[in-house]
């Protein structure tokens, strides 16, 4: 490691002084601005971590559902995961030490890591449409280069593709080709093999409209679309032509406004999605016979895919150990319908989809979404293994429903949530169930909910149990929120503090929207109060 060449290189990439970022579960994210010094020493990062795995490490430059001007950066570990735990602690030290430090923490770093500095080391690159990521996509390829890493740069890709792509260099291209092409072929393949089998015809179930935020997801599912569109016609929205991206459009817009995204005409019981910045998102969303606006959240997507995903078990006659995975976002409705109606087991973790997919892993079939749209399924080896053999061996009907599920198995990618994909496995089900939107809404009725944040002082006041769905400090704080949930019906209420800003997030739910939101309110107000509120108190109405 050549410390002078990294010091004389850091200086082209120097931090603002006083600038203190934390790498979190979405990596660091704030002003395109402020993040060239980050940049470079995610680069430098990624390299040791390279090393010290022996594999392919990947960098992707995004800031998802984040405004344009604003830009970030994630590092992905060897199987397409998030960066593990202990990298996140050496990524948040790197990019706050000051000039003089860096060299001494690089050393720490590889030290603490045991990593062998001869060994090679590969870096893929990928970032998003902003105007500013390819700049930083470039002070990323300066610090890989400056110690010797070996780079490949996919230029724009969506946040998904770029974990596929780690996942197939690590896996020696047993999950899939490597490329973008090899992406679209996987994904497409599955897909139009299992829309085959639908019985229902017409073009009812195979069109739909898609809300591209403005982002990656609208260039690349263009790209994508000839490949399956003998089994679904899709129609874009938001594609970047004009528009900024994620404003008053996209999955986070839509799921936090309960709203359709601006510049999209829905008629009566059209099916609609939308992805996020990234494309590592979706909600889907129609209006009923009378105008009413509906959101089919993650909560009702992992509904739909572990509901099948059981009745393709049953139908094989495997008995397999299959769980989803929620947060304490999670609709009071969804869980009850899983556990009781489907007698699917259910667990909660705290927020964020590192925790969800940890989780997930513990199972033979693991489902997680956030109820934001993030999630995907996973499938153990083992369990692909017995359902390919599965598809080979036994009978007719039996042999039919375990190629289903292998379909299902290469659809996903296993690797991250991602948009396209999940896209391609809601229609493939809808398909195979024949189940139009409404149908597919019906299946429970969500609780009424209401979300509101709170200005606080600082946020680490407040610290939580439970899968966050109990506050144990501020003194006082959880006590308040249970004599105010006794008020109402169904209801339940809990606090989180933000991972990026002093703001302490509330949700709330009960048997009517009036009571959710009244009970929103008084929690806010009670948050403000224990918390360290500042600025105007929380007010009523919505």
């Amino acid at each position: 490691m050549d410390l002078g060449a990294i010091t004389k290189y850091s200086a082209l990439h120097a931090k603002p002084n006083g600038l203190i970022l934390q790498y979190g579960t979405a990596g660091f994210r704030t002003k395109a601005e402020h993040l060239d010094h980050v940049m470079f020493r995610m680069g430098l990062l990624a390299v040791l971590r390279s090393k010290q795995t022996k594999s392919t490490i990947g960098v992707m430059v995004t800031a998802s559902h984040n405004p344009e001007e604003d830009n970030g950066v994630k590092l992905v570990d060897p199987l397409g995961e998030m960066l593990a735990p202990s990298w996140e602690e050496h990524a948040t030290c790197l990019a706050n030490a000051e000039e003089q430090d860096m060299q001494r923490v690089l050393i720490d770093i590889s030290e603490k890591e045991a990593v062998n500095l001869q060994q090679d080391a590969f870096v893929v690159i990928g970032r998003d449409t902003r105007p500013s990521s390819e700049k930083l996509s470039q002070s990323v390829i300066d610090g890989v280069t400056v110690v010797g890493g070996q780079f490949h740069d996919y230029g724009l890709l969506t946040t998904p593709q770029l974990h596929y792509m780690v996942y197939c260099r690590n896996t020696g291209g047993r999950y899939g080709k490597a490329t973008v092409e090899g992406y679209y072929q996987k994904l497409s393949k599955a897909f139009v093999e299992l829309t085959k089998q639908a019985s229902c015809s017409g073009d009812e179930y195979r069109s739909l409209k898609v809300d591209c935020a403005n982002g990656i997801g609208a260039l690349k599912l263009r790209e994508m679309e000839h490949y399956f569109s003998q089994g679904l016609s899709v129609q874009l929205f938001n594609d970047g032509s004009k528009g900024k991206l994620n404003h008053l459009c996209g999955a986070d817009f839509v799921k936090s406004h309960q709203k359709p995204p601006q510049g999209m005409e829905i008629k009566s019981n059209e099916r609609c999605c939308s992805f996020d910045g990234d494309a590592d998102r979706i909600v889907y969303y129609y209006h009923d016979a009378d105008g009413h606006f509906h959101l089919i959240d993650g909560d009702k997507i992992a509904t739909l895919i572990s509901s099948f995903l059981k009745e393709l078990l049953v139908e094989i006659g495997e008995s397999l150990n299959i769980g989803v995975v929620q947060t304490a976002y999670a609709n009071g409705s969804s869980t009850r319908y899983l556990e009781e109606v489907m007698k699917v087991p259910v667990y909660c973790t705290k927020t964020g989809v590192k925790h969800l997919h940890h989780k997930a892993q513990e199972f033979d079939i693991g489902v997680y979404f956030e109820a934001n749209g993030h999630g995907t399924a996973l499938f153990s080896t083992a369990v692909e293994m017995k359902i390919k053999q599965s598809a080979e061996q036994l009978e007719d009907k039996k042999r039919k429903a375990a190629k289903m599920l292998e379909n299902i198995i290469d659809l996903f990618n296993q690797a991250a949530g991602d948009a396209i994909s999940d896209m391609l496995v809601i229609e493939a089900i809808l398909a195979l169930k024949g189940l139009t939107v409404q149908q597919w809404d019906a299946l429970y009725t969500d609780l009424p909910n209401r979300q509101l944040k709170v200005q606080v002082a600082d946020r680490r006041v407040i610290s939580t149990t439970n899968a966050e769905r109990q506050a144990v400090t501020p003194p006082g704080l959880q006590e308040a929120i249970n004599d105010l949930v006794k008020k109402y019906k169904l209801s339940r209420a809990f606090v989180r503090p933000s991972g990026t800003e002093d703001v302490v997030r509330v949700y709330a739910e009960a048997d009517s929207q009036e009571s959710a939101d009244h009970l929103a309110h008084e929690v806010s107000l009670a948050v403000f109060q224990l918390a360290g509120g500042i600025g105007e108190r929380p007010q009523p109405g919505f």
